[in-house]
């Protein structure tokens, strides 16, 4: 069975491939950052949860956009499994095109997926992630290009955390647009303010590839905001570690585990 871990900003998300159509995944906190013994010490019982054998598995591939923590992750893993993952970056051949040398692993990732998983036309890909991302990719697989804004989880947190006020909250959308109560008018701006940003982005992007492009969202978040809008036609919260799979498949008859 493959592993694939995607190392993010704010959760390292593991992801059990039992085969196309039975995936284990979780998560853990990316913070604070830990050395390859507390991962190793970490790893070592994640498994027995889930009702997996670290025998069963054969092949991990790891993507990563926290640089410090991916070869303590590495290092990790090869001494739990006694042999290399293999890392995937932007330079990974993985059957697109794109022309930037800062690209995420990440989005590379999640620009692989929207070009291998059969969906139709132009895509875009909609990460609400720590950062929101909008990743636009064309039926040949070149990447059109990328918008980053702040993630929702990083505005609420910054809102909170700058006022002296205003609570945490829920992120759910609220009854009303117009709120009477603190919660509710923060539920609005954070929920119905977020998805008018990406239904105007998505509207702009359409116009400026003259094309009505397929939504695809994922994220810990994106389930929240596809309900709200008929501007997303897909969510899937595994999108990325599917891209990592992808990659995985398409490079491992060259990689020496």
């Amino acid at each position: 069975m493959l592993l694939a871990v995607n190392i993010g900003n704010s959760n390292i998300r593991f992801a059990v491939f039992k085969s196309d159509d039975s995936v284990v995944t979780w998560t853990i906190n990316s913070k604070p950052a830990r050395t390859e013994y507390e991962f190793f010490a970490k790893f070592s019982n994640m498994y027995e949860p889930f009702g997996i054998n670290k025998d069963d598995i054969t092949d991990i591939v790891i993507g990563s956009v926290v640089p410090p923590l991916t070869m303590n992750v590495k290092i990790a893993m090869k001494k739990i499994h006694g042999f290399n993952p293999m890392i995937v970056d932007r330079d990974t051949p993985g059957g697109i095109v794109q022309y930037s040398k800062q690209m995420g692993t990440d989005l590379y990732a999640n620009a692989v997926s929207a070009h291998h998983l059969g969906y139709e036309g132009k895509k875009i890909v909609i990460d609400f992630g720590t950062a929101l991302t909008f990743l636009a990719i064309d039926e040949v697989g070149e990447v059109t290009g990328v918008i980053i804004a702040p993630g929702i989880n990083t505005a609420l947190n910054s809102l909170v955390g700058e006022t002296a006020q205003l609570p945490e909250i829920e992120l759910k959308a609220p009854k009303t647009v117009l709120g009477r109560d603190t919660v509710t008018c923060m539920q609005s701006g954070m929920v119905f303010g977020y998805i008018s940003m990406v239904e105007g982005m998505i509207d702009r992007i359409n116009k400026e590839l003259n094309e009505d492009c397929t939504v695809i969202s994922t994220g810990g978040l994106g389930g929240i905001y596809k309900p709200l809008t008929d501007k997303i036609q897909f969510d899937d919260r595994l999108h990325t570690i599917k891209g990592l799979k992808i990659l995985y498949e398409l490079n491992k008859d060259s990689f020496e585990k």
